[in-house]
């Protein structure tokens, strides 16, 4: 159940041949929490074995797909070890990838923000249609952190991915997102949902059976390309970030905690004046 308004934290309904999920966290912007992903996963399995369905549509409530990962879930667990961090991350990951591997085409339908863990869920999908209003990016590494699942580099290109990654953008315009191919189709905000549900019929008119072996054939053009080694590797490499010792990525999640994030950008970029 939703802890915010006593509602389910996935709502699920049937339109015709398409299953459509709804995030359902509006007040924190359907942040990915326990029970949020643990939902998603068992509407994602129940979806693919429903012989009659034909695609599946993901959608968030309220003004936001998702912020991303709920930062404030876990926060009073202390430092964690090596270990504990590999189980949560590789727990993610896969969770991720359950999207991928749904033997049903998966939609999401985007508007505004859609940052960090809900870019990853977005790239996991795929198709994505985004309101003019979206803004996409990663904020992980401004916060002394790594990509959770990564996605990015195999949908963009190595050279994008950087770009995005490097630097912490989080303002990413849906006309860029679409010029970048992070998303597949940009609508006026009010035709959102209208959008995406014709682009699920549309692929629905199919033989689903061919639909479901064209995105198996697909998706092995990234398994035979080294893409499941790749996300194990990002697994391996964000415990090891995470379990370094970093005193000024300490500092600023202390700032960000006590002042907000403009007071620890602020204070990184004049630590940085300082310095250089």
């Amino acid at each position: 159940m939703s802890d915010e308004t006593a509602e389910p934290v996935l709502l699920v309904q049937d339109e015709g041949p398409v299953r459509v999920l709804t995030m359902n966290r509006p007040k924190a912007l359907n942040a990915l929490n326990h029970d949020l992903t643990v939902a998603l996963s068992a509407a994602i399995g129940e979806a693919g074995a429903d012989d009659a369905g034909a695609g599946v549509v993901l959608r968030g409530a309220g003004r936001a797909f998702c912020a991303g990962y709920d930062l404030n879930e876990g926060a009073d667990e202390g430092l964690l070890d090596a270990k504990s961090w590999h189980e949560g991350l590789a727990r993610s990951a896969d969770k991720m990838l359950e999207i991928l591997d749904c033997p049903k085409p998966v939609i999401a339908s985007v508007q505004s923000y859609c940052l960090a863990g809900g870019t990853d869920l977005m790239l996991a999908c795929d198709l994505a249609v985004a309101a003019d209003d979206a803004y996409f990016g990663y904020v992980d590494i401004r916060f002394g952190s790594g990509v959770v699942s990564m996605f990015l580099p195999w949908v963009v290109g190595v050279r994008a991915a950087k770009e995005m990654l490097f630097t912490g953008e989080d303002r990413i315009s849906a006309e860029e997102a679409l010029r970048i191919g992070l998303v597949n189709r940009v609508v006026p905000r009010d035709a959102l949902d209208e959008a995406t549900m014709a682009l699920a019929n549309e692929i629905a008119k199919n033989e689903p059976f061919v639909v479901q072996s064209t995105k198996r054939a697909i998706n092995r053009v990234w398994d035979v390309s080294g893409f499941r080694a790749a996300m194990a590797a990002n697994v391996e490499l964000d415990v090891m970030i995470e379990t370094t010792n970093l005193p000024a990525r300490d500092e600023f999640r202390r700032i960000t905690a006590e002042q907000g994030l403009k007071a620890a950008i602020a204070w990184r970029d004049a630590k940085f004046r300082a310095e250089a």
